[in-house]
């Protein structure tokens, strides 16, 4: 039952997109059906089945508390740990998860699950946690999660700087292995990162070069063809970066950088004239992007170095003019960001949606700070954050719908203490009437008197309605003075008489023992049934007795709700101020980086102006 339901709650919770379906090919179906026992299970089921966690949360808690999951206890925790894992609550679904993994799973399952532990902690950035649940892992996983598994080792080593530890482990990878060219990627770079430039250069220029199925295949083919042209640019080999770079699609996600490098590859064997012409086609992109800042210093760099002085001090003054314009709107966002309005954007964009782990932000909201965050959304410190902040307005919402609500509670349990002193004197009525001690003293009565009937064999007692009857008509025959007569006929007569009331008897007799069994039955029914009866009525006093104290009990809890609710509110109030800090804090680090490079941009451009114009002083090119 723990394997099953461990599984499911994994797969069905702490997956999404390539791991999902790895996980789901791995996992061999179990033919084992859920039978639902408790119903306040099934109510948690059918939320959880609508993905709708925060109800099914907390009907789940509600339930435990109160006993009422005594057929699913394991069930309920493992599915409680997934649901905490669906809002980021990783170490509360690790205790859960370490709790009841430790003997009673299979050690398959348990591995898996560690693993799966392992996964989301790397996404959310707790890397030593990564590290710790795959220490976890005591056996070998399936094929298909044994590779997934080496390269999250792969990345955390790469993460914490230990290139040659992590080179150890993707070396010798299965050339048909799915995770294949994600290894020789990262492969390349942690030998790029320990200096190892020239072998490195033939794996990234193999994945560099190869003829990609899909946009993931294209992406990963122009990272690594930027990381190659770069690492050849960083080691003086300006000629060989130049090929690598010049695979990089034109119009991809990393076009700006691969542009920026093909400029100063020909810049390095002192191409100006082609070193332009990247360069000029990066100015026209969009100004955020740092390749583009850079270019836009670049492009007079390379006119002064062709002697074009008065065209490169026209680019610099450009330059300049637009790094101040940009710094100004930059300055303007921040204003904004620290006003609140960019959290509250976030909120009022896919409210209705779903919240937890697998929500994740797609597009930003309409404003002028949006352009300056695109790349801020794909950070995972700013997706994680985001999600906080989106989860703890849901649950202040909740808090908020609930608080309304206790009107409501309040109106219900009026209307049933109004119902029930309105029934109350009609129930007294009826209870007076029902005279349980008598019904109890008859049947003692009807007991001793089957005891008796028992003890004489008295069979005429039980007898039937027409048996009694008969059995009184010639008995009273036989009193009949007429055949008392010493006469032939009342001779006969008699004679009849004793056939009937010996066949009478016969009769009684044969029947006694079942008929005695059937009343005994019927008077032990009876008396279960009075048992039943007095249960019923104490029940009934008892229930006269404490309704009133119920009453008075649940009015308190309601009325005791609304404090407690804005109790939890204010908590939630402050723990929003703190995490709307933060993620201000962030959109506003990031803006004042990128102000930043704009002011350093901006006196570099500067002080090669100021170069120029001494330089035209001198020598009168001003003018050119």
């Amino acid at each position: 039952m723990i394997t099953r339901w461990l599984t499911f709650v994994v797969l069905s919770i702490g997956l999404a997109g390539p791991l999902l379906q790895s996980i789901a090919t791995a996992a061999e179906p179990d033919s084992d059906t859920t039978v639902v026992k408790d119903a306040h299970f099934g109510e948690v089921l059918f939320y959880f089945y609508q993905e709708e966690y925060f109800p099914a949360i907390v009907r789940l808690l509600a339930a435990q508390n109160q006993t009422q999951l005594e057929n699913h206890l394991d069930e309920s925790e493992l599915l409680l740990g997934g649901m905490y894992l669906s809002y980021g609550h990783h170490k509360r679904a690790a205790e859960i998860f370490e709790r009841l993994l430790a003997d009673n799973v299979d050690p398959e399952i348990r591995d898996r699950t560690w693993f799966f532990l392992a996964k989301i902690w790397y996404q959310r950035g707790y890397i030593v946690e990564s590290q710790g649940a795959l220490n976890n892992i005591q056996s070998e996983l399936p094929e298909i999660l044994a590779a997934e598994r080496r390269m999250l080792q792969a990345q955390i080593l790469i993460d914490a700087q230990q290139h040659d530890q992590a080179i150890a482990v993707l070396k010798d990878w299965p050339r048909k292995d799915s995770w294949a060219n994600y290894a020789k990627f990262n492969l390349g770079v942690a030998m790029v990162r320990s200096g190892q430039v020239e072998a490195a250069a033939a794996l990234l220029d193999e994945l560099g070069d190869l003829e990609p199925q899909n946009e993931e295949m294209s992406s990963l083919r122009d990272k690594a063809n930027l990381a190659l042209g770069y690492a050849f640019l960083q080691d003086g080999q300006p000629l060989a970066a130049k090929r690598p770079l010049n695979r990089v699609r034109l119009e991809g996600p990393f076009s700006n950088k691969a542009l920026l490098g093909m400029g100063w590859a020909d810049a390095e064997i002192e191409n100006y004239r082609r070193a332009l012409v990247p360069w000029m086609e990066l100015r026209n992109r969009d100004l955020l992007d740092s390749a583009v800042q850079e270019s836009m210093l670049a492009i007079p760099y390379a006119m002064a170095k062709l002697d074009s002085i008065s065209q490169a001090a026209d680019h610099y003054l450009n330059a300049i003019e637009a790094f101040y314009e940009e710094s100004n709107r930059i300055d303007d966002t921040i204003a904004n960001i620290e006003s609140g309005a960019l959290l509250e954007a976030f909120l009022d964009q896919d409210e209705s949606k779903t919240t937890g782990w697998y929500w994740k932000l797609e597009e930003l909201p309409d404003g002028p700070e949006s352009r300056y965050l695109y790349h801020l959304l794909a950070t995972h410190k700013f997706q994680e954050g985001l999600k906080n902040y989106r989860d703890l307005h849901y649950l202040w919402r909740n808090l908020d719908t609930w608080q309304q609500s206790i009107a409501v509670f309040r109106n219900m349990l009026d209307t049933r203490e109004l119902a029930y002193k309105d029934r109350l004197p009609r129930v007294e009525k009826y209870l007076g009437q029902a005279n349980i001690s008598d019904l109890v003293n008859r049947k003692l009565e009807f007991d001793a008197r089957l005891k008796s009937i028992e003890a004489n064999g008295d069979a005429l007692a039980l007898a039937t309605e027409r048996e009694f009857d008969s059995w009184g008509e010639i008995a009273a025959m036989e009193l009949n003075p007429a055949l008392q007569a010493d006469i032939s006929e009342a001779e006969e007569v008699r004679h009849k008489l004793k056939l009937l009331k010996g066949v009478l008897q016969w009769d009684l007799d044969r029947e006694f023992k079942d008929r005695l069994w059937r009343v005994r039955r019927d008077l032990r029914q009876t008396g279960e049934a009075l048992v039943e009866t007095q249960r019923a009525r104490r029940k009934i006093d008892e229930k006269m007795r404490s309704e009133p104290l119920l009453f008075a009990g649940f009015n308190g809890r309601v009325e005791g709700l609304s404090p407690q609710i804005d109790g939890l509110k204010a908590r939630i109030d402050a723990a929003m101020d703190r995490q709307r800090d933060f993620m201000e804090g962030v959109a506003v680090g990031e803006l004042q980086a990128q102000k930043q490079r704009l002011d350093t941009y901006t006196v570099q451009a500067r002080f090669a102006l100021a170069a120029i114009y001494d330089l035209a002083t001198t020598t009168g090119d001003l003018s050119q």
